[in-house]
Formats: structure tokens, sequence, C-alpha cells
């Protein structure tokens, strides 16, 4: 078996392939006998998931989902998260279910039942009851991948003679708290940070890049282009220029490892995840997460996630250059309206020209009235 127990976890892990493809994630088992139980059922769930993942006659949920994870799902950069969410379709649907039998009613009652679950809390003790999952973790987590997968599906070629209509069944969020390091949070950022994370953490800051975007291969770097190129949020192409601080973050990078650009050096030998003290390997999507929370309790930055790095970039930008044009660029936003919420960062040049304006309008006034 090969489940194990993970540091930052009361509950063993469970990672193993089938078919090349690998499925690993959390058994929610705290006893070895109960977590390998667990990993037997994920074993069986994972050939039916692969089974017809070559065919594309099948529209049962189970086979459409193990089509969409053999193709897509499995190479996401939080692909454990993707295979909770998938699971999850499954069970309240069924894996008989016709995707082409799914409608807006269907759909309603899904998200009604998804947003009756709570924020999963780790460790022992008693608290209070966890709050209701923000409707963003509903609609993320959820309604939208419940879309993707019809969207996969049709480009199968399966047709869907009465598909929902996803718009009204997305929740209404807050709108989005932009957010910057402001006063000595960043002093406090740097030295709560452990050496080999912060290259990566200057690379957040330094280009508004995306948490999974940061996980830079050296084959995105194009030196000579000073640029760096990569898929990036819907896969679409990111391209971000090699500034001089940029280069001077990475340039000192070159040989901790022949893939990876960014590296964490092991600071314990674990023979159950492969890892020897004092050996450099390539920094993952869940390492960087937990990192980050982490360096961020150090520091005490107080509702600073790490997609604020984007939200400081972009923000000192404007203030700097006056240009939202130019921020768009720089964010890769493919419509200006996404970058307009950083307009507020001018309100202070919008407030001294409107009383530049009324000065200027009441000295014309009184001017007037001195002449007539």
């Amino acid at each position: 078996m090969s489940v194990y127990k993970h540091k930052d976890s009361p509950f063993y892990h469970f990672d193993f392939q089938h078919k090349g493809v690998r499925f690993h994630g959390s058994t929610g088992c705290t006893s070895r006998r109960e977590a390998e139980a667990f990993e037997r059922v994920e074993r069986d769930r994972a050939k039916q998931f692969l089974k017809v993942a070559s065919s594309s006659a099948s529209t049962k949920l189970d086979d459409v989902a193990g089509r969409y994870w053999n193709e897509i799902g499995q190479h996401h950069a939080g692909a454990d998260t993707t295979w909770r969410d998938i699971e999850r379709l499954i069970n309240y649907f069924g894996p008989t279910k016709l995707l082409t039998e799914i409608g807006d009613d269907d759909v309603a009652r899904l998200v009604a039942w998804r947003r009756g679950h709570r924020v999963t809390r780790r460790g022992k003790g008693k608290k209070k009851p966890a709050p209701l999952i923000a409707p963003a973790t509903v609609n993320r987590s959820t309604t939208e991948v419940l879309k993707k997968l019809f969207t996969r599906a049709k480009a199968w070629g399966i047709r869907f003679d009465h598909e929902p209509s996803w718009k009204q069944h997305w929740l209404k969020e807050p709108q989005e708290i932009i957010r910057e390091l402001r006063g000595d949070e960043a002093d406090r950022l740097e030295r709560a940070t452990r050496d080999d994370y912060q290259p990566v953490f200057e690379l957040a800051s330094a280009s508004g890049l995306r948490l999974n975007e940061c996980l830079l291969r050296w084959s995105e770097v194009n030196w000579d282009a000073r640029k760096i190129e990569k898929a990036g949020k819907g896969d679409k192409r990111v391209s971000v220029p090699i500034t001089d601080a940029i280069r001077q973050i990475l340039w000192p990078l070159r040989g901790h490892h022949p893939e990876a650009v960014f590296t964490y050096v092991a600071r314990r030998t674990k023979k159950t995840a492969g890892l020897v003290k004092g050996q450099r390997y390539p920094v993952t999507y869940n390492g960087l997460k937990t990192i980050w929370k982490r360096t961020r309790a150090a520091a005490g930055l107080s509702g600073f996630r790490f997609h604020d790095f984007r939200h400081d970039f972009a923000t000192k930008l404007l203030r700097e250059t006056k240009n939202l044009k130019l921020v768009q660029r720089a964010l890769n936003h493919a419509d200006i309206k996404t970058t307009t919420k950083y307009a507020h960062v001018v309100d202070d040049e919008v407030a001294a020209g409107i009383d530049a304006m009324q000065k200027s309008r009441k000295k014309s006034r009184t001017t007037a009235r001195k002449v007539s």
C-alpha cells in the first residue's frame, strides 16, 4: 500500500499511479487500516475513471469525468483539488447519470446542496461550528467544474439539447478587495521568508504573475528575447518582460535544477516522500501554498493572500505611470474592464484635478465680476 502520514496533516494520504496517471490526496482517515481501505476504493474508482478514457460515445458522468481527468484534469497545477471537485459531482449525481440529462433544475439543486457545506477545519479539540463556504467556493468548486465537463464533452462531438444556462446559477460574489503591502509589511515579509523560497516571492512581487504561473520551467525563460512566456489562466499565453529586477532574481538560480526554476532545500530526510536532507527539489503548487501560509502568519500579514502580490504590483505600477492600458498589458488582461478595478489608485490625482478646475472656475467668475 502507498498510504503515508503527511507531516502537516493528522490524516493519512494516498499516492499511486494507474496506467501512467497519478492519483493522490488525503484519505481523511487517522488510522492506517482505514486509510488503506479508503485507498482500495480510490484505486477502483481510478480504474473506472480511465476505463473509457478513449471513448467518445458514452455520456455517463463517470465516463465523461474519467476522460476529462485523463486529458485535462490531471495536468492542472492543483490536480488534487480538481480530483476532489470531480469526485464530489459523481457522488452527488451518481456515476451513471447522463450528462445530457442534467438541466437547469439539476444544477439549481446542486448549487443549493453545495451552499450548505461548511469550511473544512483540521486539528483536534472542540471548536465553534465552521462557517459556510463562500459563494466563490461554490462557483469555482461546483458550477464551474460541471460546466467544464460540458465544454469538453462538446469538443468530443457530444451535443446537448438543453444545456444549463450557467449564468443564472452563478452566485453573486463580494467585490474583490484590492490589497497592497503597506508600511513596513514588505520588510516584515522578507524577514519571515525562508531563503530558498525568497526568489519565488520576489518574482511574484516584481511581475504580477499568479501563484501557478510563478512555477516556471527554464524552457519558459527566454534570455535572448528577454521574456518569460508560458500558459497562464485559461491556458492563455502569458508574456512577461525580463526586467533588470527579474533578471537579478532568476540569474543566480541557474544550475539548481535542469527543468524547474524555483527549488527548495529539504530540511529533513523523508523516505516516504523521497526527500533527502540538504538536497534541492522543485517547488510545487501545494508546497508553495503551504509555505506561503506559514510565512504570512510569521510576518503578521493580516488579509494578504498570495494573489495580492498581483494587486500590489498593479496598484504600484498604476500609481507610478497613471497608464491603465499599460497595466492591462503588464497583467495580461484580455479586457481592460478587468483592469479598471485598480482605477481607485489615481483617486488622489482625480481629486486634485477637480479641485484645480473648481478653483480656476471660481477665479474666472471673480475676475468677470470685477470687470463688469
